[in-house]
């Protein structure tokens, strides 16, 4: 890949991708830069369907099928980017298969803004988070007999942090997409409507069905985490940089109430810079990503998750 092509990726990532960027900033030289070309060639997808007000559906389907072109070389890139997507691909040996689900993930948004179950939205997320985790395991090039190992953790541990994201971005959503990424069987559940959320108006009940959220995603979390040891040794610690700074929002969120319609969580700098340093003090010392990530995230052990759901229905708990 030529320098231009990573600069501009870089800049792409730099602008709308802060928090994977300082994580990004603790990768190996070689994983780093077609890091950065991997997160511009999503957000380049992204914003076709994200920002795209005015836009008629089929010219955004044109537009992604003309993305997917390129992705798969069927056509000459158009822009730098492209062209370096182009090249990682084939470095890598990327299956035109993560490409495609990549993609129509991304053609569902055009349309779909309600998710009826937490299988329906895993089956989204299968395009938009796991094929992601897929081709920056690829890049990270594990060793021969660790591929198939990692794999799974790393879709595990792309999810997370897409339902992370999905959570921090309620009212962000809601308002500028009209989307809802929140199971509609989690909702009714606890008795929460569209039009509640719709309005931004923040109750006990949205309280409930957000924790329950939170705590679904952060089992994937730890699902995640589990594979980082199958990582080359120099990837070990941004993947769990990046693990423990996306997992730290969910700290915010519980600090606010689960109060995401009134306010967007957002980690300042200072308090990201403390999750680097405090991992980084830890990771000195053990090089256990598991243990290190219970010590320092913002997500509880199994156990004290377990404990703590059995305290809000009222059971009793091994602390009681």
């Amino acid at each position: 890949m030529q320098q231009e092509h990573i600069d501009a990726s870089k800049r792409i990532q730099r602008q709308t991708g802060k928090t994977f960027y300082l994580a990004t900033k603790f990768l190996p030289q070689r994983v780093r830069h077609a890091t950065h070309v991997l997160y511009a060639f999503f957000r380049i997808a992204d914003e076709i369907v994200d920002d795209a007000e005015g836009v008629p559906p089929d010219t955004q389907r044109a537009e992604l099928e003309t993305l997917r072109a390129q992705a798969l070389g069927e056509i000459d890139p158009e822009d730098p980017v492209l062209e370096a997507f182009q090249t990682l691909c084939e470095r890598y040996e990327i299956p035109d298969e993560e490409i495609n689900v990549f993609i129509d993930a991304m053609a569902t948004d055009i349309t779909k803004s309600r998710y009826e179950t937490a299988a329906e939205l895993d089956d989204y997320m299968r395009g938009s988070a796991a094929a992601v985790g897929v081709m920056m395991t690829a890049i990270m090039e594990p060793e021969p007999e660790f591929p198939e190992t990692a794999r799974p953790h790393a879709i595990k541990l792309g999810e997370a942090f897409q339902l992370t994201n999905f959570l921090r971005d309620v009212r962000e959503d809601i308002l500028d997409r009209d989307r809802i990424y929140l199971p509609q069987e989690t909702l009714r559940k606890h008795g929460v409507s569209d039009a509640q959320i719709e309005a931004l108006e923040f109750d006990e009940s949205f309280a409930a069905a957000m924790a329950e959220e939170l705590q679904r995603t952060e089992a994937r979390y730890r699902a995640g985490v589990a594979g980082i040891r199958y990582l080359p040794d120099d990837c070990q610690f941004p993947v769990l940089v990046a693990a423990v700074l996306y997992a730290e929002h969910h700290a915010l969120i519980r600090a606010q109430g689960y109060d995401v319609l009134t306010s967007e969580p957002s980690l300042s700098t200072a308090r990201k810079l403390r999750c680097v340093l405090q991992t980084r003090w830890h990771w000195q010392w053990n090089r256990d990503p598991e243990a290190v990530f219970q010590r320092v995230s913002a997500v509880p052990a199994a156990d004290a998750s377990r404990e703590t759901r059995h305290s809000e229905h009222g059971e009793r708990t091994p602390i009681q």
